[in-house]
């Protein structure tokens, strides 16, 4: 005879079916108008009787999301024919992941029952050009934004399209302000992190090398990672150097700025940049099998990483979060210095819509996504560091395996510079990019590179 499910496999099911069907809805993958499937068909799928099924239906009877229609069947509500707020959410997609947002979404709904969220996700292509225009069109909200864009959308004039947000005295002071434009608060930030180096611990232990610390210049890193290369299918170091969260690094550490001299001209010739942008190309010489083609973006590399065919990458503990299934263990380090210890900083805030018809749902949302309750949520959930002091610095039983240093971004903290350090603007990151790659694949020799690299700067500075 076979022993009957006990009541807490059922209030599982019935509690997985809610959420389900709650996510569904907020998420907009079920439209307004739209039934649900038969009471017949959920129990068959969550394996509940039909009256388990009605009471979960209930709940979202009671939460404002179904109604009931006599004889027909339950009908995702229409938000407005209730009271019940609409709030529209553009979000990067890998936020989904970086800060369990449809987790804290979820949460933040069965607190505020009146307020319906509809997660709106963006193209990383344009990104900021697409916010602002769904901004300027009423047709968002709330939405994410990292520094980056930010500062794209404050160099555009967007700025005006946003609205300013009280200071927060529970975030890390060095990251608090970084979303302030022209003396007033734009944003706030929900997670962040430094750019840093992680490492398959199992391959420096079996190549018997010591493994990263802050001391390590990048001669000391290129030396590991040539002995680390050695193993056949197995690169020592790689990262994405088209990146614009990468290549900056280097430019950062050489202790140069971009900046126009007397005459307006952006002086790049015989600077201490040039030094970071020789190491750039040396890092690519060095690795004797350096395939640009292997990846097209950070997370190929990551991805590489985790298949065990690379040592060592720069990473941030956004992309650890891609690595928590990883069968073998790995930690992470400051990276490597040249002239100075610096690393580049990331940040990815909340922003609202100055103009928004559910301005005070709004706030109400990103204050919930900035309590320390949701921002404990991310600490223990993610690998992502939560802008709220506390909840970063909480400890306690973890929930799942972490690298052995993983509070390093602590001791950094002093090191860390966001890409404006450069004196450059978030356009023209990626025009800087272009007039390197020429150089980086010796199709252009230093002289010219540096050349045509002033030009280009002088002539953004002149607009």
């Amino acid at each position: 005879m076979t022993s009957r499910p006990s009541r807490t496999t059922f209030r599982q099911r019935l509690d997985e079916m809610v959420t389900v069907l709650r996510d569904d809805i907020i998420t907009g993958r079920r439209d307004v108008g739209d039934y649900l499937p038969s009471e017949v068909a959920l129990a068959e799928q969550f394996q509940l009787s039909k009256n388990s099924v009605r009471k979960g239906l209930e709940r979202l009877v009671e939460e404002k999301l179904i109604e009931k229609v006599p004889r027909v069947g339950n009908r995702i509500a229409d938000p407005g024919a209730s009271g019940t707020v609409l709030l529209r959410f553009g979000y990067y997609r890998s936020v989904i992941q970086e800060a369990a947002l449809d987790q804290l979404i979820e949460g933040f709904q069965q607190a505020h029952p009146h307020i319906r969220v509809e997660l709106v996700p963006l193209p990383y292509e344009n990104y900021p050009d697409a916010v602002s225009g769904y901004i300027g069109h009423d047709m968002l909200d709330v939405a994410t934004v990292n520094y980056n864009d930010f500062r794209w959308l404050a160099d555009e004039g967007h700025h005006e399209l946003l609205e300013p947000l009280a200071p927060r005295p529970e975030l890390y002071p060095f990251i608090a302000d970084c979303f302030r434009h022209e003396g007033r608060l734009l944003g706030l930030p929900l997670i962040f992190s430094p750019v840093m180096l992680c490492y398959n611990r199992e391959h420096f232990l079996a190549h018997d090398l010591p493994e990263p610390d802050s001391s390590w210049r990048w001669p000391e890193l290129m030396a590991a990672a040539e002995r680390l290369g050695r193993e056949p299918g197995t690169f020592g170091f790689y990262f994405h150097m088209l990146s614009n969260n990468r290549w900056p690094v280097f430019l950062l550490q050489s202790g140069g700025r971009f900046e126009p001299d007397e005459a307006g001209n952006v002086p790049v010739c015989g600077t201490k940049l040039m030094e970071g942008l020789r190491l750039t190309r040396e890092l690519i010489d060095r690795q004797s099998a350096y395939p640009a083609y292997l990846s097209e973006n950070d997370m190929d590399a990551e991805r590489l990483f985790l298949q065990g065919k690379l040592s060592v990458i720069i990473a941030t503990y956004f992309s650890l979060n891609h690595l928590k299934d990883a069968p073998f263990a790995f930690d992470v380090a400051p990276l490597p210095y040249l002239n100075e210890a610096k690393s580049l900083l990331l940040a990815i805030g909340l922003i609202v819509n100055r103009t928004s018809a559910a301005k005070e749902a709004a706030l109400e949302l990103v204050d919930y996504l900035l309590s320390y309750e949701a921002q404990l949520h991310i600490r223990q959930h993610t690998f992502s560091i939560p802008a709220h002091k506390k909840a970063a610095e909480w400890n306690g039983k973890e929930m799942f395996p972490r690298p052995s240093r993983f509070s390093m971004y602590r001791e950094i903290i002093p090191s860390l510079r966001f890409f404006t350090e450069l004196g450059l603007r978030s356009a023209d990151l990626q025009h800087v990019c272009n007039a390197l790659k020429l150089y980086w694949s010796r199709l252009e020799d230093e002289q010219s590179m540096c050349s045509r690299l002033e030009g280009l700067l002088s002539d953004r500075a002149a607009r």
